[in-house]
C-alpha cells in the first residue's frame, strides 16, 4: 500500500494529523505520523531528502523513510515491552551518557587550553629532531590556477598576472575573476596535492610525470571552451621532505597527543583537589569489626 501519492498529499495528511491532535505539544512542527505515542515530522522528513533528486524519486523516498520509520517504532516498542532487565540497559546508557559527557569536555579543555600551549620553540624542536618522519607520499604545490572562457576579454593581461606573485597581479587577477573567470584558486599560502590541481586542468602529461609541475612552472591550456592558466610558485615531489610550515599543524597534534594524558590527569587533580579543600567529598568507611 502507498503511504503517500505526492507531497501535496504528505501536506494534506500533515494539516489533517496537526488538527486532531491538538493534545500534544509538537513545538511549531509539522506531524506528518504518529505511532506508539511517538510522531514523525515533516520537517525531520524534508531534512532527510536528498538534494537535487527528481519529483517521482521523492516521493518514493518519502513512502520508504516514513515505513521505515514507523517499523522501527514499532520494533522499540515492541523490544521495550519484553527485555525483563530495563533497569540493566538505563544503567549502561547512562554510563555512555557520562562517558560522552566527560570525553567531549576534554576535548574542549584540550583545544582550548593546552593547544594553546604548544609553543612555536617546542615545534621546532620536535621537527629538527624527527625531520625524518616528515616526507611527502605524493607531490605537493603552491600556486594559483584560473579557468577563464575561451573568448574572455583582456587575456593578454591574464597571462601577464597569474605568472606574478605579488599584491598588484593578484589583486587584478581576484577583481578580473569576479567577472569572468569560471574558477580560480589562489593557494600561495597552503600546500596542496597535485592530484587536486591536475583534474581542473586538462594536461595529460600530469598523468604521466608527477615532476612536470616542478621544471614547468607557467602552464597556458586550452580546449574548444576554456583557459587555463596554473602558476606553480613551490613545488615539492614525491618522497621530499616536508618543510616546518607544511609540517607545523600535524606536529602540534603530536605534540598535543604527547601531552594529552598528562593534561587530564592534571586537570582531574586540581578538580579532586578544589573539592577536598571545599570539604565536597564525604566518604562513609564500612567498620570492618561489625
Amino acid at each position: 500500500m502507498n503511504i503517500v501519492k505526492n507531497w501535496g498529499v504528505l501536506l494534506i495528511i500533515a494539516g489533517a494529523l496537526s488538527g486532531c491532535g491538538q493534545e500534544h505539544d509538537h513545538k511549531g512542527k509539522t506531524p506528518l505520523v504518529e505511532v506508539a505515542g511517538e510522531y514523525l515530522y515533516k520537517e525531520d522528513l524534508q531534512t532527510a531528502v536528498p538534494f537535487h533528486i527528481s519529483k517521482d524519486d521523492s516521493v518514493l523516498f518519502a513512502e520508504h523513510y516514513i515505513k521505515n520509520w514507523v517499523e522501527d517504532v514499532l520494533l522499540f516498542d515492541k523490544a521495550e515491552g519484553n527485555i525483563p532487565d530495563n533497569a540493566k540497559i538505563a544503567k549502561l546508557v547512562e554510563n555512555y551518557r557520562r562517558a560522552l559527557i566527560m570525553h567531549t569536555y576534554q576535548e574542549e579543555l584540550i583545544n582550548q587550553k593546552l593547544a594553546n600551549e604548544i609553543s612555536d620553540e617546542e615545534i621546532n624542536a620536535y621537527y629538527e629532531k624527527n625531520k625524518e618522519l616528515f616526507h611527502t607520499e605524493h607531490p605537493f604545490v603552491k600556486g594559483l590556477f584560473i579557468k577563464v572562457p575561451l573568448h574572455s576579454q583582456d587575456l593578454a593581461s591574464v597571462r601577464k598576472w597569474y605568472k606574478q606573485n605579488n599584491r598588484n597581479a593578484v589583486e587584478s587577477l581576484e577583481k578580473y575573476s569576479l567577472r569572468n573567470a569560471v574558477s580560480y584558486d589562489y593557494f600561495y599560502d597552503r600546500w596542496v596535492p597535485l592530484s587536486d590541481v591536475a583534474v581542473k586542468i586538462p594536461l595529460k602529461v600530469l598523468d604521466t610525470d608527477e615532476n612536470y609541475l616542478d621544471k614547468n612552472r607557467n602552464i597556458e591550456v586550452k580546449d574548444t571552451a576554456f583557459c587555463y592558466f596554473l602558476h606553480v610558485e613551490e613545488f615539492l615531489g614525491k618522497n621530499q621532505q616536508r618543510p616546518l610550515d607544511f609540517a607545523r599543524k600535524e606536529i602540534k597534534e603530536i605534540l598535543i597527543n604527547l601531552k594529552r594524558v598528562e593534561f587530564i590527569n592534571k586537570v582531574k587533580e586540581e578538580l579532586y583537589q578544589r573539592a577536598s579543600d571545599r570539604n565536597k567529598i564525604n566518604y562513609y568507611y564500612l567498620n570492618s569489626n561489625e
